[in-house]
């Protein structure tokens, strides 16, 4: 099973790698299409394509500067 990571962005989308061998589901269980290896996750909530992220948070002025530390 290859490696997955899910990065925050700073002001942007959650970063998806290996996200080929995942399979991204909603709240009834419907599997969303994962046809490329990196994906990114809305989290500014403005996206058209949610849960993708298709780059919104630019314009909308999304700002969260969330750290694990």
């Amino acid at each position: 099973m290859a490696d997955v990571k899910v990065t925050v962005s700073r002001r942007g989308p959650l970063l998806v790698q290996g996200a080929g061998s995942i399979e991204l589901v909603d709240a009834r269980g419907n599997s969303f299409p994962v046809e490329k290896d990196s994906i990114a996750l809305c989290r500014c909530g403005a996206s058209e394509n949610k849960p993708f992220c298709d780059g919104s948070h630019r314009a909308c002025g999304f700002d969260d500067e969330t750290s694990a530390a």
